[in-house]
């Protein structure tokens, strides 16, 4: 297959700047099957669950990974932390980084040296750099802030609009969206209907900022990221009339612990059409962009419907991508 077969056109006016408010506010496209889509909302996620269902939310909290540094020659550098190594050293990204060098400091604005280029780390699924990080951690994310996606150019006045109620330990390098609708009261009035909630742990890494650069998709490699599952959540799983993971990242995690026997570790699991689903019996899930792995995972779960549910969606003027509204899929249909 092609990452061209998982292209559409996306209406720069439908990518959503802000989120709404309250969180449960947003949209919620109902998929159906072969039926057309049905128009709710996220704080009437109630009419589609039912007792014995079991909810996954991934409860990584995201990093303030941007930070804004300087050369000694002057020129600008910008670091996005993507994941801590050993010994005060961080894997990221460096733009500009074509004339970095090795051994070279970077400086903060007031001319503090901030972190040290270590090299660069090639692999088949990217291209990144290693810093070795001079000031302690605390002072360096009080240099940073939240990463937010490239096509958002407004910054939240809240920057915690871009956390989950129930994001935990500071880890990753995006927010898993989907669970940003989540308010703690919708979720406190579905447990007290019979469903059960539980979290997962998968840390949001550089394939969020990339595009797939491979025309076919047996030639793309997955960029590995940390995930973690504990063995009370998989009993639970296993006893759950249905599982409903919210957001890719938890299915991701869900399905890569059963798929490779392992709780927790690494995961380059790559979902695509033709994976054997072994979990997640729903998915609610932001609309993602074009020629994406997020959009071949989508097209695994429920076929090439996902292309009318997307039209639906536009046609609607749903609001798209990390701030924006939901749906909610069904792959049994």
């Amino acid at each position: 297959m092609s990452i061209s077969d998982f292209d559409y056109e996306l209406p720069d006016e439908l990518i959503a700047q802000t989120a709404v408010e309250p969180r449960s506010a947003a949209r919620l496209l109902v998929d159906q099957g072969e039926a057309s889509p049905r128009h709710s909302i996220v704080d009437r996620l109630g009419d589609e669950l039912q007792p014995g269902d079991l909810v996954v939310v991934n409860n990584t909290k995201v990093l303030p990974a941007r930070i804004f540094l300087q050369r000694a020659t002057g020129g600008k550098v910008e670091l996005l932390l993507l994941e801590p190594l050993s010994d005060g050293q961080w894997e990221c990204l460096l733009r500009p980084g074509g004339k970095l060098r090795q051994e070279e400091q970077l400086f903060s604005a007031d001319g503090n040296p901030v972190a040290t280029v270590v090299g660069r780390r090639e692999s088949p699924s990217a291209a990144t750099f290693i810093v070795s990080v001079d000031v302690p951690e605390a002072l360096l994310f009080e240099l940073g802030e939240l990463p937010l996606p490239p096509y958002i150019t407004e910054r939240p006045s809240d920057p915690n609009r871009y956390q989950t109620v129930f994001a935990d330990r500071p880890a990753s390098a995006a927010a898993p969206t989907a669970g940003l609708h989540l308010t703690k009261e919708l979720i406190e009035n579905l447990t007290r209907s019979g469903v059960r909630f539980v979290e997962v742990e998968l840390i949001v890494g550089i394939d969020t900022f990339r595009p797939v650069e491979a025309e076919l998709l047996d030639d793309h490699v997955m960029h590995s990221e940390s995930y973690r599952v504990d063995q009370k959540v998989f009993d639970e799983v296993a006893e759950a009339r249905r599982v409903i993971a919210v957001g890719t990242t938890s299915t991701r995690a869900l399905e890569s612990a059963a798929t490779r026997n392992q709780l927790s570790g690494r995961t380059d699991l790559f979902i695509r059409p033709g994976y054997d689903w072994k979990i997640v019996d729903l998915v609610m899930t932001n609309f993602h962009q074009p020629r994406t792995t997020l959009l071949v995972m989508i097209e695994s779960f429920i076929g090439t419907r996902w292309r009318r549910l997307y039209d639906e969606a536009i046609a609607e003027r749903y609001r798209m991508l990390s701030f924006g509204d939901a749906m909610l899929l069904n792959r049994h249909l």
